[in-house]
């Protein structure tokens, strides 16, 4: 049996001791934020928060992840206002989003180490694989990111997962339905 702490919630897994700590978020705790891309570690699709540094969750076993306290995506900020995400949207950084919940934990993990890094420590710390190619935007994104942890910049919130498709459109111009519907 195999304890830790999932999103300030304690667990235990009756898993084979061995089992990627990927599938045990994913597939017990339905926690399907973290995503399996490679299944190797170099895409990061699958990074999680481990005591404070960014973790390919492919890579590391549950029995390895004992005794710890993981933060995945979903239990980064509810409301999604985390400077991370927030900068992310802004900056126009998040395309098909298949890679965001990774490369957001990642950069959160970065912030949280160094309050104030520059283009070279960005690149160098976020080796996440993007297929959309957001790699310039998502430089800047966590910049300005790290400014708004810093106090240094407001971000605006776009619309909140829960509002209202139509309502969300007038915050966000792009929701807005085809005309003629």
């Amino acid at each position: 049996m195999t304890r830790f702490t999932v999103n300030n919630q304690s667990v235990q897994y009756l898993l084979d001791p061995e089992t990627p700590l990927l599938w045990a978020l994913r597939d017990a705790s339905n926690l399907t934020g973290t995503k399996f891309g490679c299944g190797t570690g170099h895409c990061g699709a699958c990074t999680v928060d481990v005591d404070g540094r960014a973790v390919r969750a492919c890579r590391m076993t549950i029995a390895q992840a004992e005794g710890t306290f993981v933060t995945t995506i979903e239990g980064l900020s509810r409301d999604r206002t985390h400077p991370v995400q927030l900068a992310l949207l802004a900056e126009g950084a998040v395309q098909c989003g298949f890679c965001i919940p990774g490369i957001v934990m990642a950069a959160q993990a970065l912030i949280r180490r160094n309050p104030d890094p520059d283009e070279d420590a960005i690149r160098a710390t976020i080796t996440n694989i993007c297929r959309c190619g957001i790699y310039p935007r998502l430089v800047e994104a966590i910049g300005r990111a790290a400014r708004a942890a810093r106090g240094e910049e407001t971000i605006e919130a776009g619309a909140r997962p829960d509002i209202d498709a139509a309502d969300a459109a007038r915050v966000i111009p792009a929701l807005s339905p085809p005309r003629g519907r």
